[in-house]
């Protein structure tokens, strides 16, 4: 399949069940990805090398059932999020759409959030869902439809980027939409702050604000 030498490697470090594989075994897993998944020839290896994992995953009882659950909730290009391919829709994926509808989502609005945004999967209930989601309703008070719209906010530290950001806003009695308190840089979020504090710009209840704050933002 063309990888070389030093991925070869890489590959067994991640994933050593793979020596014990059969080529009989191995084979049917290519054929799935270019066939069912939809993966093109030509980003094959950067398919493995990125999830080798699914060189030891079963066709039939794990890739395949997998796949299926991924299209039967509206998500179309599994072909650009293959690394889920390889878990567990029992114990991984269907656990986390459960804890979406438990802490207050409908299952529509869960599965929206997973459509939108397909790499919340990959991330840990115990050390990523509840204690951001506990940070998101306590600390900022904040409403369940704006991680409806922003289910990214998972992605982001909460050390780090979150709760720091956070607290300048309330320091400076401001209040920013989520993807704008969050995605922005550390300059572009400086600035947008000091603006904020320098002029009668309305905050938090002005649908004039958030509609301009987010438009100008994302733009740039």
């Amino acid at each position: 399949m063309g990888f070389s030498t030093p991925e070869f490697r890489r590959l067994v470090g991640m994933c050593p069940e793979i020596l014990a594989s059969r080529v009989s075994d191995i084979i049917p897993i290519f054929t799935f990805l270019l066939r069912e998944a939809r993966v093109n020839g030509s980003d094959l290896k950067r398919v493995i090398n990125r999830r080798p994992r699914l060189l030891a995953s079963s066709v039939k009882h794990r890739l395949r059932p997998t796949l299926y659950f991924l299209q039967s909730i509206g998500i179309a290009d599994v072909n650009k999020h293959t690394s889920l391919l390889s878990c567990s829709v029992e114990d991984k994926l269907q656990p986390r759409v459960d804890y979406l509808e438990k802490i207050g989502f409908s299952r529509r609005d869960a599965l929206a959030m997973f459509r939108r945004f397909p790499q919340l999967f990959c991330y840990s209930i115990e050390h990523n869902f509840e204690p951001k989601f506990n940070y998101f309703v306590v600390e900022m008070g904040r409403e369940l439809k704006e991680l409806k719209e922003f289910p990214h906010y998972f992605s982001f530290s909460l050390e780090n980027r979150i709760r720091p950001r956070h607290q300048r806003c309330v320091d400076k009695g401001v209040c920013f939409p989520l993807p704008i308190l969050l995605k922005t840089s550390e300059a572009r979020f400086r600035d947008r702050l000091e603006v904020c504090c320098n002029s009668s710009i309305p905050l938090r209840n002005s649908p004039l604000w958030c509609t301009n704050s987010i438009s100008g933002d994302l733009d740039k």
